[in-house]
């Protein structure tokens, strides 16, 4: 059996904070062989830095992954160029940093994760399509018996779950990301695949989306721009854990949800 724990989005300083205490305990009742995170908001609430990304791998994670926000700090530019446990989405256009996948061997005997990231169209940036995206990257860099976990950062659930549908029995997960929320609709889909619409995030409970309500509530208000700032307080630590069988690249139940309250 091999284990893989995918946490939501970490949010600024609170969730990067969080992921020692929330991996620690996952780790006491599971068995994780991989920690994936999504990062894209893990700085300031949006972005990414070097200094950032060290946080969260001294924190435990092995891959990070990301989204629409993974360029808002400048030097992301050059991380991305530099660092391979960092990857944007897939989708992006020829010639833009960084890599879009990843493979990693884990456990024991080691077993190949190939971990690839696309971001939807769906009131998002016109990026490339995700779906003939991961076609190439299924046709171009699996192998036989991977193990695939795909990271869908994407609005709708019903992108989402077209996706799912779409690589349902060519890939071990599809994984949503982007609304901060966490969904109930985990299942294993009609030929295997593991999916959920959105995994949550690692960030500040009483807040929206992880940034300071008042000033959310404000910009609905007077449609006026506003400056968010990351919240206080209990963080809500989001993820869910996948255990794949030793006779194949499948899960072989449900993504099993994690819902932490840290203070």
């Amino acid at each position: 059996m091999l284990g893989i724990l995918f946490i939501g989005d970490v949010v600024g300083r609170p969730g990067r904070q969080s992921l020692p205490t929330l991996i620690s305990r996952v780790k006491r009742q599971h068995a994780v062989d991989l920690v994936i995170a999504n990062g894209e908001n893990s700085a300031g609430g949006t972005g990414i830095t070097r200094e950032v990304a060290q946080q969260l791998f001294h924190a435990g994670v092995d891959i990070i992954t990301s989204g629409n926000h993974i360029w808002d700090k400048r030097e992301a530019l050059d991380l991305l160029h530099e660092e391979r446990r960092i990857i944007r989405p897939a989708n992006y256009p020829p010639g833009v940093p960084g890599q879009g996948s990843v493979v990693v061997e884990v456990g024991l005997p080691p077993r190949r994760v190939l971990i690839t990231n696309l971001c939807g169209r769906t009131f998002m940036p016109d990026l490339d399509c995700p779906f003939r995206t991961a076609d190439h990257v299924l046709e171009t860099q699996a192998q036989p018996g991977d193990i695939i976990i795909v990271d869908f950062h994407a609005e709708a659930t019903s992108e989402k779950a077209a996706l799912g549908y779409y690589l349902d029995g060519r890939v071990t997960a599809v994984l949503g990301t982007h609304t901060h929320v966490q969904t109930a609709d985990e299942r294993l889909l009609p030929r295997g695949t593991a999916y959920i619409s959105d995994v949550g995030m690692v960030g500040p409970r009483d807040s929206i989306l992880g940034v300071e309500a008042e000033s959310v509530v404000h910009k609905f208000l007077t449609a006026l721009p506003a400056r968010f700032e990351v919240a206080k307080g209990p963080v809500i630590a989001n993820g869910v854990y996948l255990a794949v069988g030793t006779e194949g690249p499948m899960a072989v139940s449900p993504p099993l949800r994690i819902n932490e309250i840290i203070d």
